[in-house]
């Protein structure tokens, strides 16, 4: 689908109402320095006992959960008298501990970033921008990835936001292609391309050749110096015309070094993109807002504004293959030297800008693949370098956010190691009464449920209906689990990586066998683990075959869909 037609659904969604969710832009209070003021959400809950109860009992639950099955009298406990036990077993059983113990603490993890969440998040007061301001949009093109049409969409739109002082309008194109720089002559807009330059074309570096910071850090080089701002937005989103007006205003707050807003899927038809936006549901409107209390949203590369002077100090875009949240972690440790403050961040629930997702599974794999890759490279290269220069409140909220990969991969591989090992030798490491493990377990997980049915209330996308369950977002994540395996393997074994442009509109990837690799490889697994214990072992436990058979549906899942989706098509 091209962004035209991702254009015309502009008018069949309520995209008026959802780019002032921040609420009026109002005038800043006048004779004193403007600072960013903010409005919590807990506060402005009319049910706020209900929700401060759901908070608590979630929290409660799941850490007596943990503790009663950890509690050493839980521990399986083989008697071996004539010392004929083998050796195996008995690794088996701590193995198996050691991983429940992980899954368990993982779990918590997630709880507490929830209620930390609902606890901080928060929305912030929009006021006027400074006129006069000397403002670039800027958005990037790489020749046959963005069909021409879309660049056009996106260059036409920029042209009629609004802004009381300079606005010009730029591309960075990666090929130099002869037709876009027609295009950019044809509609206005200013061409710019670092092809056959170099000093802009590295190997590594700020300057790393097709990459997108590379990309903008060549403009910025060259024109970084003529403004005090740059507003951007990826290649397939169009933004709407207020876009500075809700953005630049909280740049009169001097500490503030970038402005994020969310990302929202336009071409809201494919089954595929409307999992994909709602799996995003909990970033986009619950944990960026909770990093607002710290002054340290993420850096979301989709659409955002930066000023100029702090982008330049820290070195400009940081050379990873999520480039935004690892410049976004620079901005956050670093001081502005003129006034000796740390450079602040906004994100506001505003959307500003409509843009296209991933209609293949093919593409949203590969966009996962990336995010996940590059979450485990900074933590690897960057995060903990940095660690040391974020205050105490951002360094936590910092940890809860990129926790997310890294745990939802360990769960993965922790819980298909348990299984694997209890089919085929029989291993187990507790011992506990099922009715209270079910008992347990079951309110801890109908509690994590209610709390994200509960968030869904501060839903940011206009395209999922009200009152919607979220539940597409919550498979689709369960889905990428095998994903964020494989890219943590790659990370750790230091397999190279490299920048790839999520296709898009009709330069979509197909989808083929091929695509669902990593699916099927694990498929083999657990379908062989159960195969052995039905013909073999003879080991059966209600949960652990249960999960088993969960595990193989999760893999199986996306092809069988993409193979339904194929014969209604045909």
């Amino acid at each position: 689908m091209s962004v035209s037609a991702g254009a015309t659904k502009i008018a069949l969604y309520d995209y008026e109402r959802f780019s002032r969710l921040a609420g009026p832009v109002t005038e800043p209070e006048p004779g004193r320095p403007y600072r960013v003021r903010y409005r919590s959400l807990l506060s402005s809950e009319p049910h706020r006992v209900r929700a401060a109860l759901l908070m608590v009992a979630a929290l409660l639950v799941e850490f007596t959960l943990m503790v009663w099955l950890l509690l050493p009298e839980h521990w399986t406990v083989r008697p071996d008298p004539y010392g004929v036990l083998p050796w195996y077993l008995t690794v088996s059983d701590r193995i198996m501990l050691v991983a429940i113990a992980m899954i368990e603490l993982f779990r918590l993890v997630s709880v507490v970033s929830n209620v930390h969440a609902m606890l901080a998040a928060r929305d912030p007061l929009p006021v006027t921008p400074e006129p006069g301001s000397r403002v670039a949009f800027i958005t990037t093109c790489v020749p046959g990835k963005e069909p021409l049409e879309m660049v056009r969409e996106t260059l036409a739109a920029a042209l009629k936001i609004r802004h009381d002082g300079v606005l010009d309008v730029w591309l960075l194109d990666e090929g130099d292609d002869p037709d876009i720089h027609e295009l950019c002559d044809w509609l206005g807009a200013h061409h710019f391309t670092r092809k056959g330059v170099p000093e802009w074309n590295q190997p590594k570096g700020p300057f790393r050749a097709k990459t997108k910071h590379g990309n903008y850090n060549s403009w910025l080089s060259a024109h970084g110096d003529d403004y005090d701002f740059f507003v951007s937005v990826d290649t397939d989103h169009v933004p709407l015309p207020e876009f500075c007006e809700r953005m630049l205003g909280y740049f009169r707050d001097p500490r503030v070094a970038f402005v994020v807003g969310p990302q929202v899927y336009g071409n809201y038809t494919a089954g595929v993109t409307k999992a994909a936006e709602s799996q995003q549901f909990l970033f986009h409107s619950l944990i960026q807002r909770a990093g607002n209390l710290y002054g340290a949203p993420m850096f979301v590369g989709t659409n955002n504004a930066v000023r100029i002077r702090a982008l330049k100090q820290i070195g400009g875009l940081y050379d990873s293959i999520t480039e935004d949240m690892a410049t976004g972690i620079e901005f956050h440790r670093a001081r502005d030297p003129e006034t000796g403050q740390r450079w602040m961040s906004v994100y506001t629930p505003d959307v500003l800008a409509v843009g296209e997702g991933p209609s293949s599974w093919t593409d949203f794999f590969s966009q996962q693949l990336r995010w996940s890759r590059g979450t485990y490279e900074t933590l690897l290269t960057q995060f903990w370098r940095a660690a040391f220069r974020l205050s105490p409140g951002r360094l936590f909220n910092y940890s809860l956010m990129v926790t997310f990969y890294p745990m939802s991969a360990l769960n993965w591989l922790l819980a298909g190691l348990s299984a694997i090992l209890f089919m085929a030798v029989g291993g187990s490491g507790v011992t506990v009464p099922m009715d209270m493990w079910l008992m347990l377990y079951g309110d801890a997980a109908l509690l994590q449920v209610m709390l994200y049915t509960w968030n869904r209330r501060h839903n940011v996308s206009p395209h999922e209906p009200e009152g919607s369950s979220g539940v597409a977002g919550m498979v689709m994540s369960a889905l990428s689990a095998p994903i964020y395996v494989a890219s943590l393997l790659g990370a750790a074994l230091r397999r190279p990586s490299r920048f790839v442009v999520t296709p898009k509109g009709d330069s979509a990837s197909p989808d083929q066998i091929a695509t669902f690799r990593i699916h099927l490889w694990w498929a083999a697994i657990f379908g062989g683990g159960l195969l052995l214990t039905v013909f073999w072992t003879g080991h059966v436990h209600l949960v652990m075959t249960l999960w088993g058979i969960l595990a193989l549906v999760i893999c199986l899942g996306p092809l069988a869909v993409w193979a339904w989706s194929g014969r209604g098509s045909r």
